[in-house]
């Protein structure tokens, strides 16, 4: 049964909060606890977001609040709910001060993240690896970050010592708040470049403004007029090697319980280009998911020999 005792014995298993820093609590949607698959619940500074997939009894989910709450005694804790069933899927407020915003901190560095309209508070938190692989491995290297939404990856990799960054995303929006977050974190601007274009439309500014030593291809999962995997993803990896640097690094990423690695490997392998599959990267542990295939794909590729 989908009720709250259930639910809460779950929790006191899964739930392990040693900070506040940003982070998945319970990953419901990768279908290893059932009946639970229509719930997420994050940790996100000062809130918690819980994500509806399917309706829920409201009295359920004020004993949720208040269980979660009781995890973290706060006086500032807020408590919030998005029912991603419903169109649109607005943010609701269950318990606790009313906020739009704020700054959370993920392995140091810090994002804006808001909760006043779209789907995504604007830090996608199964990334979480991935950001910290790229930062590792970022120093003196000139980046190319495609489809860079609030540019999560760019700030991790100028906190990893990059050369240089080049941002480009054709939400507007997004990009202003790529900004804000390299200024949260103190870095300087003029080692990166914010371009709000439609990337099929941009190749040729993106190759003059390189060659890169490191690549991520972070596509939406599925947005028609803008990025559909099956008929785009091939259009992308087709003009990727023009701009790379010799044994680059490339990212080729898709979040799409659709589409497994299986697909990625074979769009890349049908480029017939010079890259050579290195492995895929793991997910942070709370995105346990029930077939490894439905959740978040991050393959590493190498350009060349190494």
């Amino acid at each position: 049964m989908k009720n709250f005792e259930n639910l809460k014995t779950i929790l006191d298993v899964e739930i392990k909060i040693v900070s506040r820093a940003a982070q998945r609590l319970f990953h419901g949607r990768g279908q290893c606890f059932p009946p639970f698959d229509f719930l997420n619940i994050d940790l996100l500074g000062s809130a918690l977001l819980v994500t509806l997939y399917e309706a829920w009894d409201q009295q359920f989910l004020e004993h949720l609040a208040d269980f979660l709450c009781d995890q973290l005694p706060s006086e500032n804790m807020t408590v919030l709910l998005q029912r991603r069933y419903l169109k649109p899927a607005r943010i609701e407020h269950l318990k606790g001060p009313q906020i739009e915003s704020l700054v959370v901190e993920e392995a140091g560095l810090n994002y804006k993240v808001k909760f006043d309209a779209g789907l995504h508070s604007g830090l996608f938190l199964d990334m979480a690896a991935a950001r910290q692989w790229l930062r590792a491995r970022a120093r003196g290297r000139r980046v190319l970050n495609l489809f860079a939404h609030s540019c999560a990856f760019s700030v991790a990799a100028l906190a990893g010592g990059a050369q240089s960054v080049v941002n480009i995303d054709l939400n507007k929006g997004a990009l202003a708040r790529g900004r804000e977050n390299h200024r949260l974190n103190d870095q300087l601007l003029d080692q990166v470049q914010f371009l709000p274009h439609d990337i099929f439309k941009s190749w040729g500014k993106l190759k003059r403004l390189g060659p890169y030593d490191m690549v991520i291809i972070d596509p939406p999962s599925y947005q028609p007029g803008s990025f559909v995997a099956t008929k785009d993803y091939g259009r992308i990896l087709r003009r990727v090697p023009e701009m790379l640097a010799p044994e680059a690094d490339v990212l080729v990423c898709l979040n799409d319980p659709l589409r497994d690695t299986r697909f990625l490997r074979d769009v890349v392998a049908q480029q017939d280009m010079d890259l050579i599959y290195q492995r895929r990267l793991g997910n942070p542990g709370a995105f346990k998911e029930a077939n490894a295939e439905h959740g978040l794909k991050v393959l590493h590729y190498v350009r060349g020999s190494i």
